[in-house]
């Protein structure tokens, strides 16, 4: 097994990964790259997470916003 490249902000490999996937899929819904690199987003984000350009961000408020729903759910009455 190989190791892996020196990484700037994360303090673990969990956290790389999930700062990484984060950024992937803020690079599909089309969030422009920082860096130039791989077309692939996955590979992508995480060559950004790498380099240092992407840092973890905390929710304060401690919610998700990628989970809340676009639309209010229907009640039935």
């Amino acid at each position: 097994m190989t190791d892996s490249p020196k990484i700037n902000n994360p303090e673990s490999r969990f956290e790389f990964v999930s700062i990484a996937s984060a950024r992937a899929h803020q690079l599909l819904r089309g969030c422009l790259p920082k860096i130039e690199g791989s077309m692939q987003p996955a590979r992508r984000a995480q060559q950004e997470v790498a380099a240092g350009v992407v840092a973890r961000v905390d929710n304060v408020d401690g919610t998700d916003e990628d989970l809340t729903p676009a639309e209010p759910a229907a009640t039935d009455k």
